[in-house]
């Protein structure tokens, strides 16, 4: 198996000045992701952005990386707050990330690291510098680690505009019955799938395939594997290049991990393998349970497995997150590993130099960056500490009483990352401090909100 090469799509500075140059591409956007993994930045001019940004990048309020969905600043953080003006990060284009979005006209796009203004260095609580310095610790034991994130979604046929004015009631699903695998159904939504997949190829983003999933109007964009930074900044690009494509056909699509109680959750599947010198480093001889792999893949496991309860908001990020885990949902419910095997939170998949962990926890929401920065941190610690996975687990997960349970809510599964020694040994105190004010934001703002569901039950009969 060969190791993934720079996908078409992708520009040089030398490529971008041409096109520039004959008015083919006018317009670049600067950007990086909030803690929920939004895309925020600036659009440039592309001759501005060649003559000035590449060298000297550009600047953005340091208020992004505290605000919570509505983009109010919130009080209580250290990094940023009132009392020290709200001043700003440095953003850095990272010129590995240039490429064409071609779903949008005459436009480029690039990702940019937070740096701090004065010391330089990253901001270690920014999404991507978390990923960044847990890749420079893979790094010194000589792993290269690949990954791929399959995403799922809603498609409705409705515009987001009239969905916020309907207050998100009464959409029009994609779908009128349950499509998975359905080629028939799938060809009427190829308007927006079909867009797409042609955007992403076009864009440095290589596309495996899309297909109809579980619920109304469900469906999947799987993306080929690449190298776990480049996975993640591919996977923000393809989510922002899915809601720009169905907002411009006057369409919607959804990566809340529960839309609706009645209907499937979706998921971000997350696989990842580690690689030394061309090879897969968990490919081995050694037996556990019905496989053969090596130690690496074994302690990696038994890290990833051990340390998930107590990182689960960077995998489950949303009040919503855990309303998807449902018996008998295609989500998980509990903390086991199996072969091939979709009722375990973590599935091993494939053979030789194509064995990888399938973690099936996180969402559909999630901020790729938190979650793979998530996995390598535990999974380097398994290996470093030589960590013993649990034992295989035959049959159906959600039947199984002995095998612990994921969390059951956000304010629970927060608990946990707030008093985690590991957490704070992996990220520092002051990241963990951060996110989990953060989380306890996003669960506030929940717990006093009136509901529709308390509406319907309370207002008439209480």
């Amino acid at each position: 198996m060969n190791l993934p090469v720079q996908p078409n799509g992708c520009l040089t500075l030398e490529e971008l000045q041409a096109q520039a140059a004959v008015g083919s591409i006018d317009t670049v956007l600067v950007g990086f992701t909030d803690l929920y993994g939004r895309l925020v930045g600036k659009r440039f001019d592309a001759g501005f952005f060649l003559e000035d940004t590449v060298r000297n990048g550009t600047h953005g309020c340091d208020y992004l990386l505290t605000v919570d969905m509505e983009m109010e600043p919130v009080d209580g953080y250290e990094f940023a707050n009132w009392e020290q003006g709200y001043g700003d990060v440095h953003l850095v284009p990272d010129l590995g990330t240039l490429r064409h979005a071609a779903w949008l006209d005459r436009t480029a796009i690039v990702l940019c690291d937070v740096v701090d203004q004065s010391t330089h260095d990253l901001v270690p609580l920014a999404p991507r510098s978390m990923l960044k310095l847990q890749l420079e610790k893979a790094d010194t034991l000589h792993f290269q680690p690949q990954a791929a994130s399959e995403l799922e979604y809603y498609l409705f046929r409705n515009s987001y505009r009239d969905a916020a004015k309907n207050n998100y009631h009464d959409l029009t699903s994609a779908g009128w019955y349950l499509e998975d695998y359905q080629l028939l159904h799938g060809s009427r939504d190829e308007d927006i799938h079909g867009a797409a997949r042609r955007h992403l190829a076009a864009s440095g983003v290589p596309v495996e395939n899309t297909k109809g999933e579980w619920g109304l109007g469900q469906h999947e964009l799987n993306i080929r594997y690449a190298p776990i930074l480049e996975m993640a900044d591919r996977h923000v690009l393809l989510k922002q290049c899915l809601k720009e494509t169905a907002d411009a056909a006057g369409a919607a699509v959804s990566f809340m991990a529960k839309f609706d109680a009645r209907q499937a959750g979706s998921s971000c599947h997350v696989h990842i393998s580690l690689w030394h010198d061309g090879q897969n480093a968990f490919a081995g001889n050694e037996p556990l349970g019905p496989i053969q792999c090596s130690d690496t893949f074994r302690h990696f496991l038994g890290g990833y497995m051990k340390h998930v309860p107590e990182l689960m908001p960077l995998l489950a990020p949303t009040v919503n997150s855990y309303k998807r885990y449902q018996p008998g949902s295609w989500a998980p419910t509990r903390i086991a590993w199996s072969h091939d095997n979709r009722t375990a939170g973590f599935r091993v998949v494939g053979h030789g130099q194509s064995l990888r962990v399938e973690c099936r926890i996180p969402g559909a929401d999630c901020n790729p960056y938190l979650v793979y920065a998530a996995a390598l941190a535990a999974g380097l610690d398994g290996i470093h500490n030589q960590i013993e996975p649990p034992d295989h687990f035959d049959g159906d997960v959600y039947q199984s009483d002995s095998v612990p349970a994921v969390a059951g809510s956000l304010a629970e599964a927060t608990d946990r990352f707030a008093n985690s020694k590991f957490a704070r040994q992996a990220f520092g105190d002051a990241v963990v401090d951060h996110y989990t004010h953060f989380f306890r934001t996003e669960q506030n703002a929940f717990d006093s909100a009136v509901t529709d569901w308390e509406r319907r039950r309370y207002f008439e009969r209480i």
